[in-house]
């Protein structure tokens, strides 16, 4: 059975950064696409990051575009995402997501087959 876990939400000041882990178990994901959504209260789950090809392609949202950095380690059947400049509308929950496919629109929720339970961001202004 496959399990996404989450890990290294929390409460931030605007400005700082966190470290989110995801550990993968059950099947490996190498080079498959691996990304990272959020969903903030009353809005709909949107893309955060990807990465396929064990981490030679990435992608991310224009909102997070030069504040964020997703990695991966194969070895360890892992993706992070490192967040840096928090701002408060980055508070959401943060899911980790995988796909059996390897060429999808990464981009697009239904594309992934596994997720995590997220995660908990929270920025104060």
């Amino acid at each position: 059975q496959v399990h996404l876990v989450e890990s290294g939400g929390g409460l931030v000041q605007a400005g700082g950064s966190l470290r989110l882990s995801c550990a993968a178990s059950g099947r490996t994901f190498s080079r498959y696409p691996m990304g990272w959504f959020r969903q903030a209260p009353g809005k709909e789950r949107e893309f955060v990051a990807a990465t396929i090809w064990g981490g030679y392609s990435t992608y991310y949202a224009d909102s997070v575009n030069g504040r964020f950095t997703i990695s991966r380690d194969d070895d360890k059947n892992t993706v992070n995402l490192q967040m840096k400049g928090l701002k408060p509308e980055d508070t959401a929950v943060y899911y980790c997501a995988a796909a059996t496919t390897l060429w999808i629109e990464v981009r697009k929720i239904p594309q992934y087959d596994y997720w995590g339970q997220g995660t908990q961001v929270t920025v104060s202004s």
